[in-house]
């Protein structure tokens, strides 16, 4: 439900083709809310413009606004949007602070070591010896937030019960990021679990309308 021209009353979604961004343009689908795609290419420097720090002040993506109401980082979105729309945030309270505390796990954990296991794989420059100590830290610690994402997935269909919600929006586009940017999914075959949550969202007919929201030209 992504359109490139702003049209009255339509959220104003600022993102990329990345996994913070993918947890937005996926949950916008999801919610059936009508938006508008700017795309905020990173690999140029685009999030430091003048203008988008008057949205997002961290300079990071992604960042939406609502009318008069500006909103950076993606778990604050996530939480406005599902109590805007009254979806995928449960109201039972032992049910919302679950759901609460694994967004919150992705957001201090999951996808800041996966962002620097893939930043020494991917990115980073010099000789294997000097980048071996990273490589090893991140991916060790890659695997042991897998294992606990893993063992959570044995109890349920979704992170939190049989029911998807935002902590899945957060969580999945990581999972993918492994796979798709950073090649490195041959490491993490022995989770079972997280290999059928994989492919449980990624068959969802959201999920491809959101991956290609806001790409860059």
């Amino acid at each position: 439900m992504s359109s490139q021209q702003a049209e009255e009353n339509e959220i104003q979604y600022y993102g990329g083709p990345t996994p913070n961004g993918w947890k937005i343009s996926i949950a916008l689908e999801e919610m059936g809310l009508k938006y508008s795609s700017h795309p905020i290419n990173i690999m140029k420097g685009e999030q430091h413009s003048e203008e988008f720090l008057k949205i997002s002040p961290n300079n990071k993506i992604p960042a939406i606004v609502d009318g008069d109401q500006a909103i950076f980082e993606s778990g604050a979105i996530l939480i406005y949007l599902a109590e805007k729309t009254g979806k995928f945030l449960p109201t039972d309270p032992k049910a919302r602070i679950e759901t609460i505390q694994w967004l919150m796990w992705q957001m201090g954990g999951f996808g800041p070591m996966l962002g620097q296991m893939g930043h020494f794989y991917k990115y980073a420059k010099g000789t294997d010896e000097q980048l071996n100590y990273g490589r090893t830290r991140y991916l060790n610690e890659a695997k042991r937030l897998y294992g606990v994402l893993d063992k959570q997935l044995s109890k349920h269909a979704y992170v939190v019960g049989d029911e998807i919600t935002i902590a899945d929006f957060a969580i999945w586009p990581w999972i993918k990021c492994i796979e798709h940017y950073y090649k490195l999914d041959q490491e993490f075959t022995e989770f079972k679990n997280v290999a059928r949550y994989f492919k449980l969202i990624h068959d969802r007919p959201s999920i491809q309308p959101g991956l290609d929201a806001c790409k860059w030209e």
